[in-house]
């Protein structure tokens, strides 16, 4: 297999300049307003309940369910098995929230202190092309894409700790250097890598290509 040819592509450029201290140190909170945004249209869901005391004065008790967005994956499933078709708007809205959210975790990961915009492309760049579904997906394959992907899952697990202990360690060296350590820069990536070349398999459904078992580009 050629490594380079895999159709899911993610990275992040290293910064070649000091990061900011201020906002390294507090980017938890800093992040708390774009982590809001990103919820929004992620499938968030609120509720309200009417309380007792205005069902007590003649309106209807009851709940308020409340949600939007969020990625698309059991509606292409379905146009994949029997239309054998992904349509555009679905793909490019799948597409843009993976970007969204990539470009907020890469932001708390610590790799690029410019906040995160919903739709300038900024450091991250993620992309892969738009399936020919009669061609490159095969229409039975979605149904069973989630379990294939358990050994990923798995895999992510211990990665994912991995990289939360990487993320640490840069904060000190930021706060310390104003510098992340170039070799935790590229594991974090890699490990996002991985993460978005399953999504892209096993969640949006653009590839029937089995994801690689390595953080190398």
């Amino acid at each position: 297999m050629d490594q380079a040819a895999y159709p899911v592509t993610f990275a992040v450029d290293y910064p070649e300049r000091p990061l900011d201290r201020l906002s390294t140190l507090f980017r938890v909170f800093f992040a708390i307003p774009i982590g809001i945004v990103l919820a929004s249209v992620s499938g968030a869901t609120w509720r309200w309940t009417i309380d007792d005391r205005m069902a007590d004065a003649g309106a209807n008790s009851g709940v308020l369910v409340v949600g939007a967005g969020g990625l698309l994956f059991f509606a292409p499933l379905l146009m994949i098995l029997f239309r054998q078709k992904y349509p555009r708007w679905w793909f490019d809205w799948n597409l843009e929230l993976v970007r969204f959210s990539n470009r907020v975790g890469v932001y708390l990961a610590l790799m690029d202190d410019r906040y995160p915009s919903t739709d300038d492309y900024q450091a991250v760049h993620l992309d892969y092309p738009y399936p020919d579904v009669p061609r490159d997906l095969n229409r039975w394959l979605p149904l069973v894409k989630w379990f294939l992907a358990i050994p990923h899952y798995l895999v992510l697990i211990v990665l994912g700790i991995a990289a939360l202990v990487a993320v640490i360690v840069a904060w000190f060296a930021i706060l310390a250097t104003g510098t992340y350590p170039r070799g935790l820069f590229h594991f974090v990536e890699g490990v996002l890598r991985w993460q978005n070349r399953v999504t892209g398999y096993a969640i949006t459904l653009v590839t029937d290509r089995y994801p690689p078992f390595r953080l190398a580009p």
